[in-house]
């Protein structure tokens, strides 16, 4: 693009300074206050004192959620050859759910405490030994904390140590490091010493199973032939629907098929905000390749970059936050040959964002067996007919979303005031473009700069500022990661005949200001937010 860019500056002519420790001192209680404060998340139901585990996404919340998902969408469907889209229901027949295994094993371990009736995920709750250093071949006691990062498991002990040993009169005696490890790993001796967070009483059962699926019943009878359920995950709806889609679109294994779309999980402590809820949705691929056991590494590897490439490069996702989590042994599913997650250092500690997982051909067979229909492919190559096996890109829109509003929460100083900003990619931010005529009481300003906002917003999700002082109107930007200002100022309407009408454009991330003809802020802004 040619564009004339005749002025160079930026907020009161001041550099721009990061605070390089402000996502370290960033709590979840900050990212859950920021994101109700600025329209991203609320709690559901919140009139009615809210839901657990359930959340609504506010008008900047669902714009950048659609942004997200049509970013994965393009980038995995629409830009590629070798995959296609579905959209499935979120009821399947119950039996697709006995012939996929979850209505059997699709469970999480829990504790109840006795006393206060709370339920726990027994993986989640962490007990440690009270040992005194004095004494280091017996065990005084025990803590129990919820899953967090380390520093706060640790505080969260030594407060519970204190509590303890003051009771039983050794106040200030020193204790030796604490040993954690999840209840689903203690004997029944070890769980009649354990605290309930609860009660904080010895008051927990030992770990059972709870089944995590959502039942409903369909049709107008209720007894047992109406029970179906609220999918738990997504990818069984792309298994069941592997012929229908391959045949009707023609593909040619090695290919893919794309899934957005709800889940449901009846979670025993959802927690975390967003991260781990009861509602939640999914952007899946079941990519079929041919079978063999020489043959599934490259796909994957494949898979692993291309998925890191899309968070970082597209996402705006922050490179010193990720990394691999590679499952070995007791770590993988029993009919996965490989699963490496992509993680990512949330406030509350590093958890998993993504996995991308080799699940031979399971799936297929399961429903296969279990419909009596056959889902083998027919490869036109060889002349065989095999099961497909299957890698699977799984990434969570929600916490796809909480990275990105992590990734893009900055502190920095302006002109020797501070400033929080969050700077999000121009692809997946909400508002890509304020439009700000520098007074309101100037009509000729106000039409300009009319003009200028119909024509951009019939391309861009653009919002209309024209209150309070210009300083003003930028931070207001800035705090919901508006990454271009344009000003109609007098600079545009007072021109001599011939010249051309200009606007100043402003970059949030370094406060730089240009000047370039009107005509030229479409293809500018095109290169900026969609890259071309």
């Amino acid at each position: 693009m040619a564009s004339t860019a005749t002025e160079s500056k930026s907020d009161s002519k001041s550099e721009v300074v990061v605070v390089e420790d402000a996502y370290e001192k960033l709590s979840m209680d900050d990212v859950v206050s920021l994101c109700k404060r600025r329209g991203f998340i609320f709690p559901s139901s919140e009139i009615y004192n809210g839901m657990a585990g359930f959340y609504d996404y506010g008008p900047l919340g669902s714009e950048l959620k659609k942004n997200v998902k049509d970013l994965w969408w393009g980038n995995f469907v629409h830009q590629r050859e070798d995959v296609v889209g579905l959209d499935s229901s979120i009821i399947h027949n119950p039996e697709t759910w006995k012939s996929s295994g979850h209505l059997d094993g699709f469970s999480d371990p829990m504790v109840d405490c006795k006393e206060t009736k709370l339920r726990y995920r027994a993986d989640q709750l962490f007990c440690s030994p009270i040992i005194l250093s004095a004494d280091t071949d017996n065990i005084v006691g025990y803590v129990c904390v919820q899953e967090a990062n380390d520093s706060d498991m640790v505080k969260a002990a030594k407060k519970q140590a204190k509590k303890f040993l003051k009771e039983m009169g050794k106040k200030g005696e020193d204790i030796e490091p604490f040993q954690f490890k999840d209840l689903t790993e203690v004997t029944e001796e070890e769980m009649a010493q354990i605290p309930s967070p609860g009660s904080g009483k010895n008051t927990l059962t030992m770990p059972r199973d709870f089944n995590l699926m959502f039942s409903t019943q369909v049709g107008a009878m209720s007894d047992a032939s109406s029970v179906a359920y609220l999918r738990p995950e997504t990818a069984q709806g792309i298994f069941i629907n592997f012929k229908n889609a391959q045949g009707t679109s023609r593909s040619k294994v090695p290919f893919g098929i794309a899934q957005i779309g709800k889940a449901f999980r009846n979670e025993i402590t959802p927690r975390n905000f967003i991260f781990r809820s009861r509602e939640f949705e999914q952007m899946e691929i079941e990519y079929f390749i041919e079978p063999g056991d020489d043959v599934w590494q490259g796909y994957h590897e494949k898979w692993l970059e291309d998925s890191k490439n899309f968070l970082v490069e597209k996402c705006g996702l922050r490179e010193d936050l990720m990394d691999w989590d590679v499952h070995e042994g007791d770590g993988l599913a029993h009919y996965a040959r490989a699963c490496t997650d992509i993680t990512f250092r949330f406030p509350f500690g590093t958890q998993e964002l993504m996995g991308i997982a080799a699940r031979g051909n399971f799936d297929l067979t399961a429903h296969s067996e279990g419909s009596g229909k056959s889902l083998e492919y027919f490869d036109e190559t060889t002349k065989e007919k095999y099961l497909p096996h299957v890698i699977e890109p799984s990434l969570g829109v929600d916490r796809l979303m909480l990275a990105i509003i992590c990734s893009a929460y900055c502190e920095d100083i302006v002109g020797g005031e501070k400033r929080n900003v969050l700077k999000f990619d121009p692809a997946v931010a909400p508002i890509k473009v304020a439009i700000l005529p520098l007074l309101k009481n100037k009509p000729v300003l106000v039409e300009k700069a009319r003009e200028l906002y119909d024509s951009l917003k019939k391309r861009w999700n653009v919002s209309w500022d024209a209150t309070g002082a210009i300083g003003r109107r930028y931070r207001r930007a800035d705090e919901v990661g508006t990454p271009f200002c344009i000003t109609i100022d007098f600079e545009t309407i007072e021109i001599e005949e011939g010249e051309k009408e200009t606007v100043t454009i402003r970059d949030r991330d370094t406060t730089e200001q240009i000047r370039i003809p009107i005509e030229d802020v479409i293809p500018y802004l095109s290169e900026k937010i969609d890259g071309y």
